[in-house]
C-alpha cells in the first residue's frame, strides 16, 4: 500500500564538516545515533512521513557535505528547497563562525523564502560548550531563524527541530505566504491533498432547466 501524505517538503541540512549533520538526519530516520558516522561526501538523503498541525507531510531531506571540496557540487541540491536545518557544533566557535556563510548560500541558491532553524548540535558537550546558548540565538533573531539546541548522541531536541521547521513551512501555505505549486517553491502537494481537491472539483454543479437560470 503505497503512503498517503498531503504534502511534500524538500529539505536541506547543512553547515561545516564535523557538525554533526548525518548523525542528526540518521536519528531523525531511525530514532538512534549513528557512531561509525564520516564525513559525508557529496550529498546523502533520507525521507519520512510526519504529522505535523493535522496534515501528514513527507520530508525529503538532503544531507549536504560540509566540506570545502564538496561546495560546488551540494550547491545545485539547495535549488527548490522550502527549508533548512543550519547546523553547527556547540563545542566549536569555528563551526559557528561559518553560520553566516551557509546561510547566505540557503537564501541565494534556494530561496528567499526558504524556512531556515538553526540548530546547536552536541548539546550533550555542554562541558566543552565554546558557543553559548544566548549569543546563538541573538544570532538566529537578528538573521530571522527559528532556533534550538540539539544533540544527535541522546536525540534530545532533533524530532522537533525537523517539526518545528516543518510546522513554520505550513503554516506559510496556509497564510498564502507560500505557494505549493509555485516551481521551485520545494513544496508539491501529496496524493491525499489532490484526492481533496480533485473530490472538490467533481462534486456534481447545481442544474437548473429555466434557461435564464444562471449557474
Amino acid at each position: 500500500m503505497s503512503e498517503s501524505y498531503d504534502f511534500l517538503f524538500k529539505f536541506l541540512v547543512i553547515g561545516s564538516a564535523g557538525t554533526g549533520k548525518s548523525c542528526l538526519l540518521h536519528q531523525f530516520m531511525e530514532g538512534k545515533y549513528k557512531s561509525d558516522s564520516n564525513h559525508t561526501i557529496g550529498v546523502e538523503f533520507g525521507s519520512r512521513i510526519v504529522s505535523v498541525g493535522g496534515k501528514m507531510v513527507k520530508l525529503q531531506i538532503w544531507d549536504t557535505a560540509g566540506q570545502e571540496r564538496f561546495r560546488s557540487v551540494t550547491r545545485s541540491y539547495y535549488r527548490g528547497a522550502a527549508g533548512a536545518l543550519l547546523v553547527y557544533d556547540i563545542s566549536s566557535r569555528e563551526s559557528y563562525n561559518a553560520l553566516a556563510n551557509w546561510l547566505s548560500d540557503a537564501r541565494t541558491l534556494a530561496s528567499p523564502n526558504i524556512v531556515v532553524l538553526c540548530v546547536g548540535n552536541k548539546k550533550d558537550l555542554d562541558a566543552e560548550r565554546e558557543v553559548t546558548f544566548l549569543e546563538a540565538s541573538q544570532f538566529a533573531q537578528e538573521n530571522e531563524l527559528l532556533f534550538l539546541e540539539a544533540s544527535a548522541l541522546t536525540g534530545e531536541n532533533v524530532e522537533e527541530a525537523f517539526l518545528k521547521c516543518a510546522k513554520c513551512i505550513l503554516a506559510k501555505i496556509e497564510t498564502g505566504e507560500l505557494e505549493p505549486e509555485r516551481i521551485g517553491s520545494g513544496i508539491q502537494y501529496g496524493d491525499a491533498a489532490l484526492r481533496k481537491l480533485r473530490q472538490t472539483s467533481s462534486r456534481p454543479r447545481p442544474t437548473c432547466s429555466a434557461p435564464s437560470c444562471p449557474l
